[in-house]
């Protein structure tokens, strides 16, 4: 238990990154305090570990590191210092086994967020941090007093140090609502716009499609695109055909680069390799070959491998004169142009980008323009794609955060 006369720090935000820094802190011998609005913690950490919590990856480090794309420099070491490894050595401790999958990722044995989460919150509290639930933050008062609403009433408290772990911008249900970007910007604290990330996509589906595929997986294809430099590129995996759109894990690791592209044009076209598995000339003779009696749809399942979804998207993208023409058909299967007109909306993202910008931070996390205030996590102006980047950068952030912290406050008269 820390000493009450201990140097006094309060958290705000119960996600990853916060319960990360209170953590590290309670450990130095700091009086942590955590407040969150929502009347429990690590809600959105419980939702995202429902399908399997995806805690880490086990690629190389090097690979690691590229996820971060433009903002590696600022987070490299920030992993290095609690990388994949350290991680699952984290949670051995708390009692909760990990393996690697067949793709790399990290889960816990039994693939649940729940038991990891309670094992957590019971070394929290038993190490003394205390929880201040249904505390919804609202800025500062004028004199600098921290100020949160609750239903008993206006709570203020004036801590040594603060560190901001509120999350981004996507569910907002859960209590990332990213309220507190004007705030912070009107203490001179540089925040870029938030923005959806490992999103889906519109293109306005006939209702006909959209009535009978919405929901369906689109299995074993490629995506070919430009990158923001011009440069073909082209990625293997599945998605999912959503109402208005498509969504799922391939176009998740894509998005960013297409909602730049967005952005900067009102619309991308990306092409769908619908049989990955075979050269255009195979796919051009197998379409070419006599079908006899059979319709198409059965020439094209037999001889392309093509159903379902597949050929749902065929005829919802193609002219009628296309399936007449077996060399425009061959090479649509091949290179199925597909037009994304809008981002899906934030709230219905995984994760968002944009936050506090790093050139606004110093080295620990803290804000240059309000000293003894630091930020970590999802808040932060970084983006990654899904396989445990996002989860394994909170928790770094969160731990470099509060070790920030504790370098300010040594120094702190």
């Amino acid at each position: 238990m820390t000493h009450p006369e201990a140097r006094h720090t309060v958290i705000i935000g119960g996600g990853p990154a916060g319960l990360m820094a209170a953590e590290i802190l309670i450990e130095a011998g700091v009086r942590v305090d955590l407040y969150d609005a929502m009347p429990s913690v690590g809600r959105k950490f419980l939702l995202a570990g429902k399908g399997g919590l995806n805690l880490t990856h086990a690629e190389p480090a090097d690979a690691f590191h590229s996820r971060y794309a433009a903002r590696r420099p600022a987070l490299q070491p920030v992993i290095d210092a609690f990388d994949a490894s350290a991680l699952r050595d984290w949670c051995s401790k708390l009692g909760i086994d990990t393996f690697v999958g067949s793709s790399g990722r990290v889960f816990p044995v039994d693939m649940k967020a729940a038991p990891l989460l309670r094992a957590w919150l019971h070394r929290l509290r038993g190490a003394g941090v205390r929880f201040h639930m249904r505390h919804a933050w609202r800025g500062w008062d004028g004199d600098g007093a921290l100020v949160f609403d609750h239903p008993d009433g206006t709570v203020t408290c004036r801590p040594d140090a603060v560190v901001l772990a509120l999350g981004g911008g996507s569910w907002a249900r859960l209590g990332s609502t990213g309220a507190w970007v004007p705030w912070l910007g009107a203490h001179g604290i540089d925040v870029a716009p938030l923005q959806p990330a490992n999103c889906g996509f519109d293109v306005g589906w006939t209702p006909h499609f959209a009535e009978k595929f919405a929901g369906h997986p689109l299995k074993s294809i490629d995506i070919h695109w430009s990158d923001a430099a011009g440069v073909a590129q082209v990625r293997a995996g599945e998605c999912m055909i959503s109402a208005g759109g498509v969504e799922g894990s391939l176009v998740y690791a894509l998005s960013a680069t297409l909602r730049d592209q967005i952005n900067a044009t009102g619309s991308v076209t990306i092409r769908l390799d619908l049989a990955p598995g075979k050269d255009a000339a195979r796919v051009l003779a197998e379409v070419d070959h006599p079908r006899g009696s059979r319709s198409l749809a059965s020439h094209l399942q037999s001889r392309v491998g093509l159903a379902g979804v597949k050929m749902g998207l065929l005829r919802e993208l193609l002219d009628k004169e296309a399936f007449n023409d077996p060399a425009r058909l061959a090479a649509a299967i091949k290179s199925l142009p597909l037009t994304l007109t809008a981002v899906r909306p934030i709230d219905e993202a995984i994760s968002s980008a944009g936050g506090v910008r790093f050139e606004a931070l110093d080295a620990g996390l803290m804000t240059q323009a309000m000293p003894g205030v630091f930020c970590a996590g999802e808040m932060l102006d970084w983006e990654a794609p899904t396989g445990g980047y996002l989860l394994t950068a909170c928790l770094g952030t969160g731990r470099h955060a509060a070790r920030g912290v504790l370098q300010w406050l040594d120094q702190k008269p």
